[in-house]
């Protein structure tokens, strides 16, 4: 059967700690200067496509992301909703620290299987760190619940979030008909693309989203995607989240 609906995934552009190559997770830095160019070039990109909604996380990196891409396409009047079930995957005590740094003190082995394994979880943040969400106001004030908030995740409880957000909110939206892009990170899209394609852990392992280079996905009347392609950027390169 033709494909009749469509989604538009998204990575946010270059963040200042991606440029630094910190672990980003929660922790929440801005788009550097080149991440601010990606997120236009990508509204650039996407200007012939009808847009009827954007969502994106809490992350100021994925705001900023959506804001500069809707203003690139002249469709600032777009709704953007703002989710933090779209959040990063939470890195625990690894947050903010550099990729180097990680290697060495745990090893290179460890730092790749913490990346890439779909259930091992990063070492936790305890509750007096500042780097834990709870001593973030935002998620008090959007009444995210105290349980719901993250130490650390594999790639698997970061999904745990993620899917359901999918399932609720965005499909139906787009078994509705309305043409919508999701703004987030490059684990939660991984989450979210396992769920999708029905990958395997190995599978999934595999998967790199460059910064800010739109992924399409095309599904059936059914809800079954069909086909998926990246609509590419002229420098389109991967940044390790």
């Amino acid at each position: 059967m033709a494909a009749v609906f469509s989604v538009c995934l998204l990575r946010h552009g270059q963040s200042t700690y991606n440029a630094a190559r910190r672990f980003t997770g929660w922790s929440d830095p801005p788009l550097s200067s080149r991440g601010r160019s990606e997120a236009a070039a990508a509204g650039a990109l996407l200007a012939d496509r009808e847009l009827d909604v954007v969502f994106c996380s809490v992350l100021q990196r994925a705001i900023q992301t959506s804001w500069l891409l809707l203003e690139a396409s002249q469709r600032e009047w777009v709704p953007l909703v703002k989710a933090w079930q779209l959040n990063e995957r939470c890195y625990g005590a690894l947050e903010g620290l550099s990729k180097e740094e990680m290697a060495e003190h745990y090893g290179v082995v460890q730092l790749r299987e913490w990346r890439r394994s779909s259930t091992l979880r990063p070492p936790p943040l305890t509750l007096d760190d500042p780097r834990h969400p709870a001593n973030d106001a935002r998620y008090a004030r959007l009444g995210v619940p105290a349980s719901a908030l993250p130490a650390a995740e594999s790639l698997a409880e970061a999904g745990a979030r993620v899917v359901p957000f999918w399932e609720g909110t965005v499909r139906p939206a787009v078994a509705a008909g309305q043409r919508c892009l999701v703004v987030a990170h490059g684990n939660a899209l991984r989450a979210l693309i396992k769920h999708l394609d029905g990958a395997s852990d190995e599978e999934i392992a595999q998967i790199e989203l460059p910064t800010a280079t739109p992924l399409v996905y095309e599904f059936d009347a059914g809800m079954r995607p069909v086909r998926k392609f990246f609509i590419p950027r002229v420098d389109a390169g991967a940044d390790a989240e």
